[in-house]
């Protein structure tokens, strides 16, 4: 049988919240939203990893081919900095994380640039 969380997720996550006002904890989908807030700590670290990925994917292109640099690039450089720095304001327990999540997003990076730009991965 399905429940209300796997056929109308909106109306479910009302129901939980209006549970938790009431203190009504007994009747609480524990379980769902457990899952629900791990994966909301996974899209944080998600979002985190892409903006990196993004940013460093531009400036190696900026780095390794400073004829085709333009305003377009520049401005997805200050972009992904500032959605960076606003990811990390939300969720400081990222900041800990950091290292990790660039050690990851820096071969995809990496890749993509020389994709984009012609260039041998050395």
């Amino acid at each position: 049988m399905s429940s209300l969380h796997d056929t109308d997720f909106y109306s479910w996550t009302q129901q939980q919240a209006a549970l938790l006002r009431a203190g009504n904890i007994a009747s609480l989908d524990i379980d769902n939203i457990i899952e629900e807030i791990e994966d909301m700590g996974r899209s944080e670290k998600r979002s985190l990893r892409s903006c990196l990925r993004v940013l460093l994917m531009h400036l190696l292109k900026w780095q390794y081919e400073p004829q085709r640099r333009s305003k377009s690039w520049h401005v997805t450089i200050v972009t992904q900095r500032s959605n960076i720095t606003e990811i990390l304001e939300d969720s400081p327990g990222l900041k800990s994380l950091i290292q990790i999540v660039i050690a990851t997003a820096y071969p995809k990076a990496r890749k993509e640039a020389a994709a984009e730009t012609g260039l041998q991965l050395a």
